[in-house]
């Protein structure tokens, strides 16, 4: 049997780590377009921040593909895949023949319109090469720009913060995390930057920098400049299915999967980020491109291309994130469509202690969380919500924070 994972990020190893369990004689190639070993992405921040070595992120040995007797083909891109005659084909020409084929891609940086682009030390945050590009420009930068109010927009603010810039993050909403958090907790979260020195401009895009050879600064559409000499864009990624035939391969945001991680097509499989899979609390198709589910996926896919019949039952968007002084945890729906009965939301507020709880329920399953701060409890709250069990406990008393595990254990003693 020949295997080809395309991608040799965190879904990727997973599922030739799982393939091999149960298959220890196929040949499994591995097509990445990045060269280093496989390292934890979400933790490229801490290299940017001076905390961390690229060393310590590895997540496996670099003897992991002697190990477990895969072929690596890396810095390597695939341009396209030719469905009838089950080949992979790459940048340099290489055309690689496959039995069973895993599409682990995973996403790249949503580009940014904006004149002068080309200038220097404008990049994005999305690899270790990033990073390190980022970290030469550090000695000489003093005041940068962030683009976007997301997780990696404020993760490379914080950490540019850290190494001694003035950083200015420029977000098209209204308030930072407008994708993950509701109104009240983003209000909060913008106060905290704040404090501690991060300046917010919301409401604005970038419409170009300027420069001789490097960037000066930024023009915003509010008409305002920024001076700068370091820029970074963090707007959020999209799916990386550039080399999808979509008229074969059917796909939307993402590639299409069922329950096996299956596409459309026998044989050809789709994992982590590029994989459009039934979101468990909105019940329909969804890219929830996080590490977990990346590392589930990837190994449902693997187990069933060697054989071994595994379902996946859904995916979760769920995130935690410390803001400076300030928790935030998430998952599944936290803003539902506005007036529609199916949806009940319960609130709790603390504002002397900067609590902050919204519970989103449809019927007595709960749909969505946000919490802020006394977030110990959230991973019952987000185990309620991936396991769609009906809630019997009064919804108000499951928004406090002295809810915990053993009350609720309790209160199902007693029913």
């Amino acid at each position: 049997m020949k295997y080809v994972i395309i991608g040799n990020g965190v879904a990727g190893i997973h599922a030739a780590e799982a393939i091999r369990e149960v298959d220890t004689r196929g040949d499994i190639t591995m097509i990445g377009d990045e060269t280093a070993a496989p390292y934890c992405r979400p933790m490229i921040s801490l290299m940017l921040e001076g905390s961390v070595s690229p060393d310590s992120i590895s997540i496996r040995k670099t003897s992991f593909y002697e190990d477990i007797k895969i072929t690596p083909v890396l810095g390597t891109l695939v341009t396209g895949i030719d469905v009838d005659n089950r080949q992979v084909l790459t940048h340099d020409k290489k055309m690689l023949a496959f039995d069973r084929l895993l599409i682990a891609s995973g996403a790249n940086p949503r580009p940014v319109r904006a004149g002068r682009m080309d200038l220097e030390n404008i990049f994005f945050m999305r690899t270790q090469a990033h990073v390190r590009k980022m970290s030469e420009a550090l000695p000489n930068s003093r005041k940068a720009v962030v683009l976007g109010g997301g997780l990696v927009g404020f993760k490379a603010a914080y950490s540019l913060i850290r190494r001694g810039l003035r950083v200015t993050m420029v977000i098209k909403s209204g308030l930072p995390l407008a994708m993950q958090a509701d109104n009240h907790a983003g209000k909060m979260i913008l106060d905290e930057m704040s404090k501690h020195g991060l300046e917010v401009k919301t409401g604005a895009e970038v419409l170009g920098f300027e420069g001789k050879r490097r960037v000066e600064s930024a023009h915003l559409s509010d008409g305002s400049e920024i001076p700068c000499d370091i820029v970074v864009i963090g707007k959020g990624v999209s799916p990386a299915l550039s080399f999808i035939p979509r008229d074969r391969i059917k796909a939307d945001l993402g590639i299409m999967v069922n329950q096996n991680m299956e596409t459309n097509v026998p044989g050809i499989f789709a994992a982590g980020d590029v994989a459009e899979h039934i979101d468990i609390a909105r019940k329909t198709p969804w890219v929830n491109a996080i590490w977990p589910e990346a590392v589930t996926q990837g190994r449902v896919a693997g187990m069933n291309m060697a054989g071994r019949s595994f379902a996946c039952k859904g995916s979760l968007s769920r995130n935690i994130i410390r803001i400076f002084d300030m928790d935030v945890m998430t998952g599944g729906i936290v803003n539902p469509p506005a007036n529609d009965p199916q949806y009940e939301t319960v609130t709790f507020s603390d504002p002397r202690h900067k609590i902050y709880r919204k519970l989103v329920f449809r019927g007595d399953i709960l749909a969505g969380m946000v919490m802020v701060n006394a977030v110990e409890q959230g991973g019952i709250l987000i185990s309620l919500i991936q396991n769609q069990i009906p809630i019997g406990i009064p919804k108000n008393a499951l928004a406090e924070p002295s809810f915990n595990y053993k009350k609720l254990l309790d209160f199902y003693a007693r029913q």
